[in-house]
C-alpha cells in the first residue's frame, strides 16, 4: 500500500503546470527554488514562477550570488510582484540593483516593493526602463536616495504610490506626480525635504487618497512650514510625528474621510534634544502653542463637513486647551468618528469636547494603545511623552484638571443620534499593567459619559484584548474585562442598549 507521503506528493505531482507555477509563486523564492531537489518533474517549475521575494535574512552572506542566479534562469516572460530588501546587498555591489530593477521592467512587472534597513549616505541612479515601466501598478520605496535629475518618469499604469524614508524635494515629488496620470493612492512618510520652498501640489483628479505619515523633516533652515495643495483629495490623513513641521491645508475641500493622528514637539524639547539653547521660562513657548491651537482649530473647521472623522491623543489636548482659553468649536457634521487614544495620555476633557460638537455621529470607535518603540526601546510616539521627560511645562495645570473634571456635571449635553460605540484596543509594545490604574479610570469615566447621555444607543462593544508581547499574560483582557464589569452595572439612557464583551 502507498505511503501518505507518497500519495501526497504524487498528488501534487499530477497537477498541471501552471497551477504548480501558481503555487511556487505565492511561497517564498527561496523556498520555491529549493523545490528542484524534489524531483525531475520538479527540476525547472521555478524558473517560470511570476513572483519574486528577495528578504530572507537566511542568505544575506550570498545575497548578491543568489538574486542572479535566480534571475538569470527565469524564463517567465511577465513579473507580477517582483520583492527586494537590498539591505542584504553589500555597497560595493549596489550598482546591480540598476541591473536587477531592468530585469523587472523588461519583464513588465506589476507590484514592486523595494526597500533596505540601512540609511544610504550617497544616491544612485534608477534605470531609465525602470522609470518608464507602463505596466507598473503598484510601487513601494522605502529607505532610497535614487537620482530622478537625469530620468524621465513615465508610470503610466501607476495606481498607487509609497515613498518613505527618503530624502526628498518639491521639485521631484512635482516630478513623480507629473509622471503618473492614473494615480489614486500616494503615501508619503518618514521624508527628510531640502530645498524649499515646500509646497506640495497634487494637482491630479485621478488622485484620492494622500498620506503624510512618520516623521517629517525640514532640513533647510526655514521655518517649517508644509502647505498642501490637494483640490480633489477625497482620504486625507497626516499621523505621526511632525516635531514643530506647520502643515497648512490650504485647497483640500474634496476630503470626506480625514484623519488628523499627528503629533507635535515643543520647541523646548526640540531645541533639548538637538543640544540647543532654549528659554527654562514657562511662558516662553506661549506663542509656539497659541500657532498650533490656531492651526488645529483651523483643521477642524476646513473638515467640519466630513462623513469620517479620525483624532488623535496630542489633538485630544490641543481641544482641552481651546475649551479653556473659550474658543467655541465648530459643529461637526461626520457620522463615523475614532478616536486614537493613548490608554493614559489622551485628554478627557477635550475628548468631551469633541464628541460635544459632533451630535451628528452615529458610530464612535474608541482605539486605546500604549507606546511604540524603537529598536533600542525608545519611545517613537511623540504624544506619550511623560510630563517627567518634557521641559514644557505651560498650560499643565489646565491639562490636569482637563483630565479629573467631573464630565456628568461640568458637562450637560446628549448624544441623539450616536448607535454604535466600539473600544478596540491597537497592538502596542508596552505593558497595559504600566497604564492601568490612570487609564483605566479616565477610559470608564469617558464609557459611563456616553452611556449615561447617548440616548439611542444601540451597541457597545468592547473587544477582547490579545497576548500582550511583553508580560505574556492576558494583561490587555483584564484591563477590559474589569472595565466592562464595571458598565455593566452603569446607568443607561438607552433602553435598547447592548454590552458586549
Amino acid at each position: 500500500m502507498t505511503g501518505v507521503g507518497e500519495t501526497l506528493e504524487d498528488r501534487i505531482s499530477s497537477l498541471p503546470d501552471e497551477l504548480l507555477i501558481k503555487i511556487l509563486s505565492c511561497s517564498a523564492t527561496k523556498d520555491a527554488y529549493t523545490t528542484c531537489i524534489l524531483s525531475k518533474r520538479w527540476l525547472y517549475l521555478w524558473t517560470s514562477i511570476r513572483n519574486f521575494s528577495f528578504a530572507n535574512r537566511n542568505y544575506r552572506e550570498n545575497f548578491t550570488s543568489f538574486v542572479n542566479y535566480i534571475l538569470s534562469r527565469s524564463v517567465s516572460p511577465k513579473i507580477q510582484k517582483f520583492e527586494l530588501d537590498y539591505s542584504y546587498c553589500d555597497v560595493e555591489s549596489r550598482w546591480q540593483i540598476t541591473e536587477w530593477l531592468n530585469f523587472a521592467a523588461t519583464r513588465k512587472v506589476e507590484h514592486l516593493l523595494l526597500w533596505s534597513t540601512d540609511l544610504i549616505t550617497s544616491p544612485f541612479p534608477l534605470p531609465q526602463s525602470f522609470c518608464e515601466c507602463s505596466s507598473l501598478i503598484t510601487l513601494a520605496i522605502v529607505v532610497g536616495r535614487f537620482n530622478f535629475d537625469d530620468t524621465v518618469i513615465a508610470w503610466k499604469s501607476l495606481k498607487s504610490l509609497k515613498l518613505g524614508n527618503f530624502i526628498i524635494d518639491d521639485y521631484k515629488i512635482a516630478k513623480i506626480l507629473s509622471g503618473c496620470p492614473v494615480l489614486e493612492d500616494m503615501e508619503l512618510y518618514d521624508l527628510v525635504v531640502i530645498n524649499g520652498p515646500h509646497r506640495l501640489e497634487f494637482m491630479s483628479s485621478k488622485l484620492k487618497t494622500l498620506k503624510l505619515n512618520g516623521q517629517w523633516l525640514i532640513n533647510d533652515g526655514s521655518l517649517r512650514c508644509m502647505e498642501i495643495f490637494a483640490p480633489y483629495i477625497q482620504h486625507l490623513e497626516i499621523s505621526g510625528g511632525l516635531y514643530d513641521l506647520k502643515c497648512i491645508l490650504v485647497k483640500v475641500s474634496a476630503v470626506v474621510t480625514a484623519k488628523l493622528a499627528f503629533n507635535i514637539m515643543c520647541i523646548k524639547d526640540i531645541n533639548y534634544d538637538y543640544g540647543l539653547h532654549f528659554d527654562p521660562e514657562e511662558n516662553s513657548c506661549s506663542g509656539y502653542h497659541q500657532f498650533f491651537r490656531s492651526l488645529v482649530h483651523g483643521y477642524l473647521l476646513t473638515f467640519r463637513n466630513v462623513k469620517e472623522l479620525t483624532i488623535g491623543t496630542w489633538l485630544t489636548e490641543v481641544l482641552c486647551m481651546l475649551l479653556f482659553k473659550g474658543t467655541v468649536l465648530p459643529e461637526m457634521k461626520c457620522k463615523y468618528l475614532t478616536l486614537e487614544l493613548h490608554v493614559k495620555r489622551f485628554n478627557l476633557y477635550g475628548v468631551a469636547g469633541l464628541l460635544r460638537a459632533s451630535s451628528h455621529v452615529e458610530t464612535l470607535n474608541i482605539n486605546i494603545y500604549t507606546e511604540a518603540l524603537d529598536i533600542e526601546g525608545r519611545n517613537i510616539d511623540l504624544s506619550t511623552k511623560s510630563l517627567e521627560d518634557t521641559h514644557c511645562h505651560f498650560e499643565l495645570s489646565d491639562l490636569v484638571k482637563g483630565d479629573d473634571i467631573d464630565l456628568q456635571n461640568w458637562i450637560l449635553f446628549g448624544f441623539p443620534n450616536l448607535k454604535n460605540v466600539k473600544i478596540i484596543n491597537s497592538p502596542g509594545e508596552r505593558c497595559f499593567k504600566d497604564h492601568f490604574k490612570q487609564g483605566f479610570d479616565k477610559l470608564l469615566k469617558l464609557s459611563e459619559f456616553l452611556l449615561n447621555n447617548a440616548t439611542v444607543l444601540e451597541k457597545f462593544v468592547i473587544t477582547k484584548g490579545i497576548m500582550c508581547k511583553i508580560c505574556s499574560t492576558n494583561c490587555v483582557s483584564t484591563f477590559l474585562s474589569q472595565l466592562a464589569e464595571k458598565l455593566f452595572c452603569c446607568p443607561r439612557s438607552s433602553t435598547n442598549c447592548v454590552i458586549i464583551y
